[in-house]
């Protein structure tokens, strides 16, 4: 059973909205539906890349539920899910083959992320005095670990058992610029509990910054359901750091309440858009880190849990990690065809990132993010998944 922070009617969910100057055919429904439980082919994802081989692997638990993950970027290609009638649903927005991941507009769909996940102001951080330059690949920002980030490499895979997939990766000292070589391990675990959980270690040789997290990009109606505006979302935090015109924190740790970015109740992701407001104009909708409340006794923040309108489908997101990225797809601008042929239109996809915050290395009142030799970065997220 679902908790019952989700006991709401779903007509709040009908509100439509726009943004900033986005026509309304841009939030249109697509006029399909989620035709069948197929994941891609395991061939379409066999291919060599920088002299490596990709493939696509296939966990799978007790009940049904499947993911099929490729080692080229460490992405989340499919994830089957079911919803309240027991049908499979396809809950993750993406690509047919390893060739379309690689040839994208939009390059994080699924992926791994690091070394630093989010933004790192003018690309530049100083570490011990020494001022380290990395590729400013967001405007005059650094995003996502530069220009080739780990969503552009191949990984190491070796699957263990049906439900447990193991990814490694040494990323070279001054890779992207960052000091140190980074030994890093991903392991992804479909439990029987209908949860997709991820594991990240890393270690260093040199002092460096991390921050790894996964950017899958959902759709909990099925990949190919429209807009994502009519999930119902629920957001434990209440602070979030807001940002500038760059989407850079101001470096404040600002209250969500009367704010549009209030989630602490259940509530249509379309209702809260309608708020507007300058934060709302600065990320083209949400593109925001929320501070999250205090963690339970096991460590784990209770950080979100989303439903979709349409299947009953509920993921609860939960995360060792003091922050979690709201993403709501707004710079989807159906430039690529995704699986089934289907565009990736504007919001037709939404992503919760746990991690630590944008800019942590220039943000000395922010949650470090430094690394050090013999230290081991570790660090947990579970995406839990259940009908209502």
């Amino acid at each position: 059973m679902i908790k019952s922070i989700f006991a709401l009617t779903i007509t709040a969910a009908l509100i439509s909205t726009g943004c900033g100057n986005q026509d309304n055919a841009s939030e249109k429904e697509v006029q399909t539906t989620q035709n069948d439980s197929m994941i891609p082919a395991k061939s379409a994802f066999q291919s060599t890349i920088d002299g490596k081989q990709t493939d696509l692997y296939i966990l799978k638990n007790a009940s049904g539920m499947t993911a099929a993950i490729t080692n080229y970027g460490g992405r989340l290609v499919s994830l089957l899910v079911p919803d309240s009638s027991g049908k499979l649903v396809d809950v993750i927005v993406g690509f047919e083959s390893v060739s379309t991941f690689k040839n994208s507009t939009e390059p994080y769909f699924g992926a791994t992320i690091g070394r630093y996940g989010n933004r790192i102001a003018k690309g530049k951080f100083t570490l011990d005095g020494k001022e380290y330059t990395l590729a400013t690949n967001n405007n005059s920002n650094h995003l996502h670990g530069g220009k080739k980030g780990f969503q552009d490499v191949v990984w190491d895979a070796k699957q263990v058992g049906d439900s447990v997939l193991e990814l490694s990766y040494v990323s070279k000292d001054m890779e992207e610029g960052y000091p140190g070589n980074l030994t890093v391990k991903v392991t992804y675990n479909l439990t029987a509990s209908n949860e997709l959980k991820i594991d990240y270690n890393a270690t260093t040789d040199k002092k460096t910054v991390v921050n790894l997290t996964n950017h899958a990009f959902f759709n909990l109606n099925g990949y190919n359901a429209g807009t994502i505006n009519n999930h119902i979302l629920q957001i434990n935090a209440d602070r979030y750091t807001p940002v500038d015109s760059t989407l850079i924190p101001t470096g404040k740790l600002e209250p969500v309440e009367n704010t549009a970015f209030d989630f602490r109740q259940p509530t249509a992701i379309a209702t809260n858009l309608a708020k507007g407001g300058e934060q709302i104009k600065n990320g083209n909708g949400f593109d925001h880190n929320y501070v999250l409340n205090a963690p339970g006794a096991d460590g784990m923040h209770k950080a979100a849990m989303i439903q979709g309108d349409k299947t009953g489908i509920v993921m609860e997101v939960l995360t060792e990690e003091p922050g979690l990225q709201f993403y709501g797809g707004n710079f989807m601008q159906a430039k690529n065809k995704m699986k089934g042929g289907i565009a990736d239109e504007f919001r037709t996809a939404f992503c919760l990132e746990t991690q630590h915050f944008p800019d942590s290395p220039n943000q000395p009142s922010f949650p470090s993010t430094v690394l050090e030799p013999g230290k081991t970065y570790e660090t947990t997220s579970i995406y839990r998944f259940s009908t209502k």
